[in-house]
Parts: structure tokens; C-alpha cells; sequence
């Protein structure tokens, strides 16, 4: 089963003279790739220089994360994408599990390995954790970190269990399913793209797993900061956005309604933060959001999913009912 592990790169020259050597050092199965999104640092030359065995994929411009890849893997011939953000430290044996598991489970599409946080190894990392789930409104969280709270990885979630998303910081995808399913969403640009894919995925009958023996280690917000903006902006759009792509139809437009109310009382939060760009930010979310609502209509599958999400409202759950670790959501009543 060939492999190749693909980097998308913009002007990430320091992360990759800092990550990029223990990717060729523990990935003796795979062929490696760096995808540059029209870097203007020395990404290139310092890759041409110091790391010769690894293919340089040029793209004409910044495509951000979903165009990105989706241009890049079109010259990428492999059986299994796996797909590594440039602030990603890998360990030794990282992808046997991995290419086990698609060996043996032909349903399985879709792989993420245990995300820890490379600035505290002892905890989870925020994108992704130990797998994704969304709550009804189409809120993500994961096991290990529910918004902003992350838990220290003590052992309970070292296993392999199905999961709803896989974090586009490390995700593993037969390439056969990346073609079928069109890839990412060029629309998207950035964030929550991965999840759609997933969904997509799902409503097509495929699983999607997390493995615990494959590790990895993410410093995460290298490109866009958490508290950016602009990453406020994309996420209450493109969230929003998916769910119209996704939901079953009866449940779409009540969800969608829900959602907004939510993401309002979002917006009064910050402002009484004093935070009001990120105000503004879910304004222009939601702006983007109407212009663009047909369009994503139109991209509606015709089968959805009903059982796409584990809990009713995770905004309840965490901030009134102040349950901050995933196993406790299911010990409520």
C-alpha cells in the first residue's frame, strides 16, 4: 500500500528546518511531499538545499488549506494521503498503525492519530485531540478538548474507536475516496473543510477512525493564531455553510436557525470581552453566510446522515451545565 505524506507549506521556512527532519527521519514507508503555496521565503531553496529526497509541489498562489491540497494531490500517485500541517512533529512507527488499519478495514476512509500539543507534551492539542465529534448545531469539540478547555492525556482515550471528524492538522485519507468525494471544498478556503469531507464520508457509508498507537505532536495556530479574527470569521461561516450542505433536510433550516441565535449571543460575548473585531467577525460571518446560502444548497447530496452528532448542545452542556471533559457528557442525565 503506497503512501505519500504531504505538507502544505506557505512561508513556513522555520517549521520546516524545526519539523520536517523527524518526518523523513520515522516515515521510511512513505514518499514525501512538500505542497508550497506560492511561498515568498526561502521554503524553496532551503528544501532544494537540505532535503533533496522530498518533491516539491509548486502552486501558482496562497489557495489557502482546501484549494491547496486540492491542487497539489492532483500530482501525488498513492494509495493513502496523509495529509501533515508543516508544525506537526511525528514519532517513530507513527504510520504502521495507520496503514494496518486501512489494510484491514476496507470501510475505513479516513484516519486521525493521537494530536498531542508540542508546547505541553503531557496534554491534548486543541485541533483535533483524540478525535472529532459536533454537537447538533454543528458546534465541533473533541475528545480531549472541549473549546478552549484541553485535558491531559492520562491514558483514557488510548484506543481506536470511531469518530465523527479527523483534524486536517494530521489526516490520514484513501486517495480512491479524496477522488470520489471531490476533496475538500474549494469554497471553504480555510477551517472546517476537514469536517465536511468527513461528513460527506459518512453520508457515503465510510468510517472514520482514531488510533492512540500513532502520535504526533502539534504547536498549532502557526498560520492563524486562535484568538485571530480572521480565524473567528471563517469558522462561524464555513460552520454554518456545512451545515447546509449536510443536514437532512428536514432538520436543516430549524438547526440553521438555532445556530444563528447561538452564535448572536457569541457575538454579545465579545463585545462585553471587548473584544469587537471578533463581533464584527461573526457579522461578516453571517453576511457571507446569506450571499453565499444557494450556492451551498445546491451541493446538498441527495442521502444525509440523521445521527451525525453526539450530544444536543455542547454550548449548554460546557457553559451552563459546566461539563468540561468529553467522558462526562455521557455520565449526565
Amino acid at each position: 500500500m503506497r503512501i505519500a505524506v504531504v505538507i502544505l507549506n506557505w512561508n513556513g521556512i522555520l517549521l520546516l528546518e524545526k519539523f520536517l527532519p523527524s518526518v523523513v527521519q520515522y516515515s521510511p514507508e512513505a514518499v514525501i511531499y512538500v505542497a508550497d503555496n506560492a511561498s515568498t521565503d526561502d521554503s524553496i531553496s532551503y528544501l532544494k538545499a537540505f532535503f533533496p529526497s522530498v518533491t516539491i509541489i509548486k502552486n501558482d498562489s496562497n489557495l489557502g488549506f482546501a484549494s491547496g491540497y486540492n491542487e497539489a494531490l492532483k500530482q501525488v500517485n498513492a494509495d493513502i494521503y496523509a495529509l501533515v500541517n508543516s508544525d506537526i512533529q511525528v514519532t517513530e512507527h507513527w504510520l504502521k498503525p495507520i496503514l494496518e488499519t486501512f489494510e484491514n478495514e476496507s470501510k475505513t476512509a479516513i484516519i486521525q492519530p493521537k494530536i498531542l500539543d508540542y508546547k505541553r507534551k503531557e496534554y491534548f492539542e486543541y485541533a483535533g485531540a483524540a478525535g472529532g465529534f459536533i454537537d447538533q448545531y454543528g458546534y465541533p469539540f473533541c475528545r480531549g478538548r472541549i473549546f478552549d478547555t484541553l485535558e491531559k492525556d492520562n491514558g483514557q482515550y488510548d484506543d481506536t474507536r470511531e469518530i465523527f471528524w479527523a483534524s486536517g492538522a494530521c489526516f490520514f485519507i484513501r486517495s480512491s475516496v479524496y477522488k470520489a468525494l471531490h476533496g475538500f471544498d474549494d469554497d471553504f478556503f480555510a477551517h472546517q473543510e476537514e469536517i465536511d469531507l468527513c461528513w460527506r464520508a459518512i453520508n457515503n457509508g465510510y468510517k472514520i477512525k482514531y488510533i492512540s498507537r500513532s502520535v504526533v505532536y502539534h504547536v498549532g495556530g502557526a498560520t492563524l493564531q486562535q484568538g485571530h479574527p480572521t480565524k473567528t470569521y471563517l469558522n462561524f461561516r464555513n460552520s454554518l455553510l456545512m451545515l447546509t450542505k449536510n443536514l437532512p433536510k428536514e432538520k436543516l433550516y430549524s438547526i440553521l436557525l438555532g445556530r444563528m441565535i447561538l452564535d448572536g449571543i457569541a457575538g454579545f460575548q465579545f463585545l462585553i470581552q471587548k473584544k469587537p473585531k471578533h463581533f464584527a467577525a461573526i457579522l461578516k460571518a453571517h453576511s457571507s453566510f446569506y450571499i453565499l446560502f444557494f450556492r451551498f444548497y445546491k451541493k446538498r447530496a441527495e442521502f444525509q446522515n440523521d445521527k451525525y452528532h453526539s450530544v444536543k448542545s455542547i454550548v449548554y452542556l460546557y457553559f451552563i451545565r459546566k461539563i468540561k471533559v468529553f467522558n462526562d457528557l455521557f455520565r449526565i442525565k
